[in-house]
């Protein structure tokens, strides 16, 4: 990659343009866009250190092609971990082959050629610049490097302003951008009470403290306890899953706490607990208004002491972990009812985060139903691209008991049913109890399920007659094509119009 004098009057243009700008957030575009522009990058992120911690970091702009949250962040986070530890500028031509992140999982080429800079102002980091190549491997070299490092000085006095970095880590993000962030954790919808929900975990993922989940079955409290420990500072660490109600009682303070050698019968081999699996991440303990009352109290000595006891040792281990809570059952009624300890509730009352029920979240049942469309249509093979307008009203006004667990299991029935030509489900597929509902619900007037129009009968025999034309000639195209009387060119066009794919063969 050769940079002539035209890439450096380029900086020069950019410093002049930056002198009459008086917008910071309009600057950080500015120099987003113009690094994507002269390094000819597929992606370009400015990254800020925050200035009351000196710790974090915020990638407060990322410009260019849209790689995917995941991906970016990935990346992002293993060179920024590099730079920090080394206090070097980061170069790498093609990033799934250095060896430096042996170890490290990419299993595609989203991103190859990588290189970033530090913003430094008298010494002092402020954050960091970094540019991507998404598959041309080799595409940036020490040349590049160095006028990434120019171009990072002349850009610094520029960031350095710290009332406005600091905004960037105060302020919350945009309600689109939060969305789209928590949509690539699986969490989707666009009602007032899931934005509120993702507005909390934004906030318990900020700060280090016990969080108390409190919503009903089925809500997805657990993805909800990823989501805050992804968000967190212990992110890198482990987040480890237990349900209170599925150990047995006399199974549980060995499976929290671990036990040695020879603590009880069967104990042949010393074992850890799920407190020193999770040493410096998250425990996430779902149900625990389940957790027997005797085990409360050690519950609660640990969460005061931050040491465990093995069961059959004498001697504590001290352990890092943050609590994460759960309970479908109230546990303000428990402890009323005396059958869950006031003082453990308190401790772990700090950070409480209601996860509203899907009656609360109607808005959000077409999107979800369609996600699970998606799914199941994948598993099973089936052609199904869409539910019946009467459907969709359907699933958004019954009640629905079990939340989200039970609308994905009322899609996976409806594709099953689906025959494996349906394109659009309706609710003549339903299960006959479902049917009876349907019919109940004055609310929903029935509509009979649309009668295939022309177009729909024509493409249908065209796709009988493709898919009978090709098992005849073992899929060759070519062949098919001769035996219909029609170019290769068309099948081919026809085949991609009405998605028709060679069956994958049966496993052996």
């Amino acid at each position: 990659m050769n940079f002539n004098l035209q890439k450096s009057e380029t900086l020069l243009e950019l410093a002049e343009l930056l002198t009459q700008q008086s917008d910071y957030r309009e600057s950080v575009h500015l120099i987003s866009l113009t690094a994507g522009v002269l390094f000819d990058a597929d992606a370009a992120s400015i990254i800020m250190i925050n200035p009351s911690t000196q710790q974090t970091v915020k990638t407060i702009f990322r410009g260019g092609k849209e790689l995917g949250v995941e991906k970016h962040r990935l990346v992002q986070n293993l060179v920024i971990g590099w730079m920090m530890r080394h206090e070097q500028p980061f170069l790498s031509a093609d990033l799934k082959a250095d060896p430096r992140f042996q170890g490290d999982v990419f299993e595609d080429d989203v991103v190859r050629a990588v290189m970033c800079a530090p913003l430094r102002m008298q010494r002092a980091a402020l954050g960091y610049l970094l540019v991507l190549s998404e598959s041309q491997v080799g595409q940036f070299d020490e040349c590049a490097l160095k006028l990434l490092q120019q171009m990072a000085a002349v850009c610094a006095p520029f960031l350095s302003n710290v009332q406005h970095i600091q905004e960037y880590f105060e302020a919350p993000l945009p309600e689109e951008v939060l969305l789209a962030q928590y949509a690539g954790l699986g969490m989707l919808g666009r009602s007032k009470p899931f934005v509120e929900l993702l507005r909390a975990i934004e906030s318990a993922a900020r700060c280090d403290v016990r969080v108390l989940l409190e919503g009903q079955s089925g809500t997805g409290k657990e993805r909800v306890a990823r989501a805050v420990h992804q968000g967190s500072l212990r992110k890198s660490r482990p987040f480890v899953a237990v349900d209170c109600g599925a150990i047995p009682e006399n199974l549980i303070e060995s499976e929290l706490f671990g036990h040695v050698k020879g603590a009880f019968t069967g104990a042949n081999y010393e074992r850890r607990g799920l407190f020193e699996e999770a040493h410096g991440g998250t425990l996430f303990m779902d149900e625990i208004a389940n957790l027997p009352y005797d085990m409360q109290a050690k519950l609660l000595r640990v969460l005061q002491e931050g040491e465990i006891r093995p069961v059959g040792s004498n001697k504590p281990k001290a352990v890092d972990v943050r609590i994460i809570a759960a309970s479908s059952a109230s546990l303000r009624k428990m402890v009323a009812q005396q059958k869950f300890r006031e003082d453990l509730y308190y401790r772990l009352h700090v950070f409480p985060v209601y996860v509203p029920t899907l009656n609360e979240r109607r808005q959000d049942i077409p999107l979800l139903a369609d996600h699970f469309l998606k799914k199941f249509v994948l598993q099973q093979r089936k052609q199904a691209a869409s539910f019946h307008p009467a459907l969709v009203r359907f699933m958004q006004q019954r009640q629905w008991s079990g939340n989200i667990r039970e609308l994905e299991n009322f899609v996976e029935r409806l594709v099953t049913l689906a025959s494996p030509e349906m394109r659009v489900l309706h609710h003549k597929i339903l299960p006959a109890e479902f049917q009876r509902e349907f019919k109940k619900n004055a609310t929903i007037t029935e509509e009979p399920a649309p009668a295939p129009s022309l177009t729909e009968r024509v493409n249908a025999l065209e796709a009988q007659l493709i898919r009978q034309a090709l098992a005849e000639h073992d899929w060759n195209q070519s062949q098919a094509a001769r035996s219909l009387q029609i170019s290769e060119y068309t099948i081919r066009y026809k085949m991609e119009k009405l998605g028709i794919v060679k069956p994958e063969e049966p496993a052996q």
